[in-house]
């Protein structure tokens, strides 16, 4: 019975670590948000609806995120689901109580603007409180992978977390509008290019040098670049697509505006998305 009792207290104490670095990655990945105008006015004004599908769609993100990179180390889908809800009751919390502290929510402030408020900002909160274990604790081995298959999926879904990263911190700004509505067709096809081509020297680099020597073939600089690069681009502009339709940031945008806005917030994106691969 004292081995049980001490196997116990030694998991609730793994906990309570995890759970502290939980709201300290929630902090250090949610404050520069917390504390930007566009975000508070976006809580004030984004549709309820698209803030409740927003909500819908991220969970299952953080469910797998709590696969590759939880603040503790899971053995199934349920302890991952277990892990997001957790992350999610961080985010809430913490962005709540910042929020109050800040003084952007008061008693006086209508239940719905406080709401969705909160909602907007939990969600890189819970990211950050899922990423606290790769950011300020020792990172746990990564799960194990059913095949090539899964470990492409694996890498393809790590891109996406570093697009969000970078992504949710830059699309509420007005300065990406203005760059996009500056730019022009030429312009942002070049920012397209540059945005490729810098991806593929980061994946580049970390592909081959986690390969042992001689492993390379001629063709795997093709390989890397269609299956990794333009695939990782995609999803990068699909992901930007969608912030942005849900912060409201085409609406009322042409076609073509809408496309350079993607692109101009795909820059950073596609970075986050193959740096995220140095760090997860």
């Amino acid at each position: 019975m004292a081995h049980a009792a001490a196997h116990e207290h030694s998991s609730s104490r793994h906990f309570a670590v995890g759970l502290a670095r939980a709201y300290a990655g929630a902090a250090i990945f949610s404050l520069p948000l917390l504390m930007t105008m566009e975000m508070w006015s976006l809580g004030f004004t984004m549709q309820p609806a698209r803030q409740a599908l927003f909500l819908v769609l991220f969970f299952p993100f953080l469910v797998v995120l709590s696969w590759h990179a939880g603040f503790e180390e899971t053995f199934s889908w349920r302890d991952d689901v277990l892990d997001a809800l957790v992350a999610l009751a961080v985010g809430f919390t913490s962005a709540a109580a910042v929020l109050f502290v800040l003084g952007i929510l008061g008693r006086g402030t209508p239940l719905r603007d406080a709401v969705g408020t909160i909602v907007l900002q939990a969600v890189p909160a819970s990211v950050g409180a899922l990423l606290a274990q790769s950011m300020l604790g020792l990172r746990h081995p990564a799960q194990a992978s059913s095949g090539p298959g899964s470990r492409y999926a694996s890498e393809l879904f790590i891109m996406a977390v570093g697009a969000v990263f970078l992504g949710f911190n830059l699309a509420p700004t007005e300065e990406i509008l203005l760059l996009a509505l500056r730019a022009g067709e030429a312009q942002a096809l070049g920012v397209m290019l540059l945005s490729i081509a810098l991806m593929h020297a980061f994946v580049y680099s970390v592909e081959f040098h986690s390969r042992a020597p001689g492993t390379a073939t001629e063709d795997s600089v093709a390989s890397v670049f269609l299956r990794f690069t333009i695939a990782g681009y995609a999803i990068v502009l699909l992901l930007c697509a969608y912030i942005l339709w849900s912060f409201g940031r085409l609406d009322g945008l042409s076609a073509l505006e809408s496309l350079k806005t993607v692109t101009i917030l795909g820059f950073p994106a596609a970075i986050g998305a193959a740096s995220a691969r140095l760090i997860l």
